[in-house]
Formats: structure tokens, C-alpha cells, sequence
């Protein structure tokens, strides 16, 4: 059962607008048409009959009511009142229309019947009677009880009605007539009006179902073109996205390999200064030492001022070549690279770190060492120039699914704006390049660089 109940929920759903209300409106319009309907044919019914019982009990009490006597003052009717009602009601318009003829007393004693064996027996007194005996005029059609066998048995349709009957001088009821009417032209008109209020009722609810239907069927109408245009409007964004996406990645790949082969000319500027220039200041350096050159009478304080100079330059030199030339960190695991990083660091400033690393870290690709190499040598030394190499700590670690690297240190913090010059510019231009987050944080506690890498993407 309940699997029935999802299927044609499920059916449901996948109507159209349009021909939900078509079969919701339908049904609900139908079932307002035949209350409605019901209810007016009720009423009209009612009001007609009741109308027509007016009309008809008017007549008969113009006719009937001279011939009573004082009912008031009488517990039965003479014979001659008696005649007259039968001449009355046997002869003329008046006996042609009344089947049956009953006056009633208050007590439910019947005064006088067209069928002369119920004059004189009393009967309990029906609703329809007790309505009548307080002033009301009471008509039923075609509305029989047990004891009106006789009035259904004729076979025509006839129209009950109850009529009090009032004291002249006083209008008290003192009596009630009932009375069969003949009512055949009364059951056509009745008919003809109970259809043409069914007609009205039902052209009405139809109008009001078409118009209603054209103006859901016209927004049903938009709004499947309005849907048409979105699902292509989201068709082309899921488009530009893909390509979009796409793009990215190839600036990330493109990225990535700029890395990777300017780490390659540094190596080799390196190379060159320490094959070239380096080789020659060391040569000049031994040069100073020979004795061609001492013999020139030149100044001792001279010479070792030009040779503390010589070897000044070397040291620069060198340390520019260390600064370059990368380890080879490739085929290097993520906290390997993060400990050579930290003790070259150590030995080239004679300071200490506090390195913090999880038992694990996942393998990055040749790119992303490369920065995390760099990120953490041009990281310390801003943590050694700027923070006097106070409380200096690296660590690392995963975070919501990413990698990330973090170098703090205790000093006095700085301004980024005018402090980030092309170390730690280039090192943002680089982590974001290959989809990665930089983020400075510094002030008067100390300074924190951290980068966040996307394992995910460089796997």
C-alpha cells in the first residue's frame, strides 16, 4: 500500500503544472458545482413549494372559510356545514384540484374528512400539524406517511399542504386544513426550474474552470520556457566552469614547471658563480701570498686589507651559492625536506629552531617540495632579521584535508606592507600560483607565515 502511495506520488510529480490543476481543479470545482447546485436546488425547491402552498392554501381558505362556524366554540360540525364542505369539495375547480381534504382540531380530532370514515377519530398530532397550529402554512410534494395510503396510491403527483385556520376578529388558529393538491403543472414548472438552476450552476463553475485553466496553462506555459532557458543557462555555466577548471590546472601545471625550471637556472647561476667568480677570488687570494707580489714594496697592512676583502667576497659568494643551489630534495620526503631546511638554517646562523612534525605527512609532488623548501629557508631568515632569531619554531601538519607548513618566531612583528619585499612576495606569488594559501600574521607577540597546499590536487 505504501509503495502504491509513493508510486503515484511519484507519478504525480511528474505531471505538468498545467495537468495537475487540470485534473485538482477539476475534481475540486466538480465537487463545489454539486454542493452548491444541491444547495440552490434546495432552496428553490423549498422557496417554490412554499410559494405555491401560499398561493393554493389562500385560495382554498377564501373558499372553505365562510362555511366554517365559530370553531372555537364548537367540538364538531352540523350536517349542514357538513353538506356545504361536500358540495364544495365534490363539485368545480376547487373538487378537481383536492384528492383529500382534512380539518383538524387542536386536540387532533378530525372534524371533518373528503373520506367521510375519518370524520370524528383523533389522531396524535404530526409535526406538520403542531407547525400549523402555530400560525406556519407547512407544504411537502410527493411526501407520504403511513397514514396517507390512500393520497399515494392515487398516482398523480400531489402537493401537501397544512393551512391554519384563524378566528377573524382575533386571528387566533383555531383549526387547520389539510389538503391534497393535484400538482402535475406544479411538478413541471418545479422541474423546469431546478434544471435551469443546474444549467446556471454548472455554465458558471465551467466558465470559471476555462478561464482559470487558460491563465494556469499560460503560466504553466512560461514557466516550462523559463525552466528550458535556465537548465540551458546552467548547461553553458556547467560549461565554462569544466573549462574554467580546466584552465586552472593547466596555470597550475604551467606553474609547477616555471618552478621546477627556474630552481634549474638557479642551480646553475650557482654553479657558474662558484666555477667562475668564486675561483677567480680565491685565486687572487693565493696570489697575495707569493713572493713576486710581496716584493713590490708594498704595504703589509695593505695586503691583508685587500686579502680580508678577497676573502669577504668569498664568503659572499658562497653563501649565495648555498642560497640557490637546492639540495636534492626531490625524491626527499615532505619532513625530510622540513628538517634539512631547519638545520641548514641552524648551522649558516648559529640559532636554534623548534621543529614540531607529525609521525606522517603525505608526499607532495617535485613542486610543491620546492616551495615548502623555500617557503621554510626565506621564512627563517625574516624570523632571524627581523625577530632576532627569538623563540624561532617551524611546524606542520594536515587541516581540514590540506597541508600545512607554519614558521612563528618572538619578535617584534613587522610591517607587511613595507617589510614583505621579493622574498616573501615571490613566496605568495608561488604558493598561490600552484593553488595554495599564504597567510602572514604579525604584531608586537610575533610574526606567523603559514601555507596550505591541497594534497588532493598534487597527487
Amino acid at each position: 500500500m505504501i509503495r502504491l502511495l509513493q508510486n503515484l506520488a511519484r507519478r504525480w510529480s511528474e505531471l505538468s503544472l498545467a495537468l495537475q490543476f487540470l485534473v485538482a481543479g477539476g475534481f475540486c470545482l466538480l465537487a463545489v458545482m454539486l454542493v452548491v447546485g444541491s444547495w440552490v436546488t434546495m432552496q428553490i425547491r423549498d422557496g417554490v413549494i412554499r410559494n405555491s402552498a401560499a398561493t393554493t392554501a389562500l385560495y382554498v381558505d377564501s373558499v372553505i372559510a365562510p362555511l366554517l362556524p365559530d370553531l372555537r366554540k364548537s367540538e364538531q360540525l352540523s350536517a349542514s356545514v357538513r353538506q356545504a364542505l361536500d358540495e364544495t369539495l365534490g363539485q368545480g375547480a376547487l373538487g378537481k384540484r383536492l384528492v383529500s381534504f382534512r380539518l383538524w382540531r387542536r386536540d387532533g380530532t378530525v372534524l371533518y374528512a373528503k373520506d367521510a370514515s375519518l370524520t370524528g377519530r383523533r389522531f396524535d398530532l404530526s409535526d406538520n400539524l403542531r407547525a400549523a397550529f402555530k400560525g406556519s402554512v407547512v407544504a411537502q410534494f410527493d411526501t407520504f406517511d403511513e397514514n396517507e395510503s390512500k393520497e399515494k396510491a392515487v398516482g398523480v403527483p400531489l402537493l401537501e399542504i397544512y393551512n391554519p385556520v384563524r378566528e377573524p376578529w382575533s386571528g387566533d388558529v383555531v383549526a387547520v386544513t389539510e389538503f391534497y393538491e393535484v400538482a402535475d403543472d406544479f411538478k413541471a414548472t418545479l422541474a423546469s426550474t431546478l434544471q435551469s438552476s443546474w444549467l446556471i450552476v454548472a455554465g458558471t463553475t465551467l466558465t470559471a474552470f476555462i478561464l482559470l485553466s487558460g491563465i494556469v496553462l499560460r503560466g504553466s506555459r512560461t514557466i516550462d520556457d523559463q525552466r528550458g532557458a535556465l537548465r540551458r543557462q546552467v548547461s553553458e555555466l556547467q560549461g565554462l566552469v569544466t573549462q574554467n577548471s580546466a584552465l586552472r590546472h593547466r596555470v597550475q601545471r604551467a606553474s609547477r614547471r616555471a618552478t621546477a625550471l627556474n630552481e634549474r637556472y638557479l642551480r646553475r647561476i650557482g654553479a657558474d658563480l662558484h666555477d667562475g667568480p668564486a675561483q677567480l677570488v680565491a685565486l687572487a687570494a693565493l696570489r697575495l701570498d707569493s713572493p713576486a707580489f710581496s716584493g713590490h714594496g708594498e704595504s703589509p697592512a695593505e695586503v691583508a686589507m685587500i686579502r680580508k676583502t678577497l676573502e669577504e667576497a668569498m664568503r659572499e659568494i658562497r653563501g649565495i651559492c648555498t642560497g640557490l643551489v637546492l639540495p636534492q630534495i626531490e625524491t626527499a620526503a615532505a619532513t625530510d625536506i622540513l628538517r634539512l631546511a631547519v638545520e641548514e638554517h641552524e648551522r649558516r646562523t648559529g640559532t636554534s629552531v623548534a621543529l614540531t612534525l607529525p609521525e606522517h605527512l603525505p608526499e607532495p609532488g617535485p613542486s610543491e617540495k620546492i616551495s615548502i623548501y623555500r617557503f621554510v629557508q626565506e621564512g627563517l631568515n625574516n624570523a632571524f632579521r627581523h625577530g632576532r632569531g627569538k623563540d624561532q619554531a617551524v611546524r606542520a601538519g594536515m587541516r581540514n584535508g590540506r597541508l600545512f607548513v607554519e614558521v612563528s618566531d618572538g619578535g617584534p612583528g613587522f610591517d607587511p606592507a613595507r617589510a614583505e619585499g621579493l622574498g616573501l612576495a615571490g613566496l605568495r606569488e608561488r604558493v598561490e600560483s600552484i593553488g595554495g594559501q599564504f597567510e602572514t600574521l604579525t604584531g608586537a607577540q610575533g610574526t606567523r607565515l603559514v601555507i596550505s597546499l591541497s594534497v588532493e590536487e598534487q597527487a
